[in-house]
């Protein structure tokens, strides 16, 4: 993502259609993060948008190329050492990139084990996906992105060993440029939310960093022990003669 996108995307979000997204955004990152503990959490892009602001976290960090950031660079070379992060958030950064996938990647070289990404996302299978297809502003924010099903980023995630623990849709109005029809539409969040929850124009998914591969390692005398109980013939003696317990009839 250029720095020009991301500076045009937080002009965006200052938008009557923008806010309505973002408003909803928010909430759902303040949820995702307040719970996570640890040393270190990073926001990467949209330095002007704290998406950290509800982490109890001590060290906060943004990363990325415009101004504003804490530590200038690009996603897919983050500066960090493997493994030193506990949370990190990806507010609208994959759709927005022509390399979703290094991006993934490098989140999961400097994530902790057991360690948390947020990620949100505009939703295809949505109005504003439909909006988008049909060509409707297309050079325009934010239907210039590349909109990722969840699905597909649930499979990218999978590979990388990361497993989703939570996650919701959200804003199922039409993208109305018009503050007063968004307004109107209010009505339908909590429609969409009961019957139609996977149409929401966004999503907010958090997901946690697994181990693969890892054992439970047990002392060996416990094995041992199970397998001679499972492997010790059933006989008794009868008249002083050992017997089995079923007769030859």
């Amino acid at each position: 993502m250029t720095v020009q996108n991301f500076a045009m995307l937080s002009e965006w979000f200052s938008t009557p259609r923008g806010e309505y997204v973002l408003a909803w955004e928010r909430a759902q990152f303040d949820s995702a993060v307040e719970d996570v503990f640890g040393f270190n959490a990073v926001q990467i892009g949209l330095p002007a948008l704290d998406f950290l602001r509800e982490s109890r976290i001590p060290l906060k960090l943004s990363l990325g190329l415009e101004s504003g950031c804490s530590l200038r660079s690009e996603p897919v070379r983050l500066p960090l050492a493997s493994q030193s992060v506990d949370v990190l958030v990806l507010p609208h950064v994959l759709e927005f990139s022509g390399q979703p996938h290094a991006i993934l990647r490098e989140a999961e070289r400097v994530l902790m084990p057991e360690g948390s990404i947020v990620i949100s996302a505009f939703n295809p299978l949505s109005l504003w996906g439909a909006a988008r297809a049909l060509g409707w502003e297309r050079d325009q924010f934010p239907f210039r992105g590349k909109f990722i099903g969840l699905l597909r980023l649930k499979d990218w995630l999978s590979l990388l060993g990361f497993e989703l623990n939570g996650g919701r849709f959200g804003r199922y109005a039409p993208p109305f440029s018009n503050r007063r029809w968004l307004e109107r539409c209010d009505f339908l969040e909590k429609a969409g939310d009961r019957w139609w929850p996977i149409c929401g124009g966004i999503y907010v998914v958090r997901a946690i960093k697994r181990n693969v591969g890892m054992r439970l390692v047990v002392p060996n005398w416990r094995d041992k022990r199970a397998a001679a109980k499972t492997l010790a013939p059933v006989a008794q003696k009868q008249n002083g003669v050992r017997a089995d317990r079923h007769d030859a009839r």
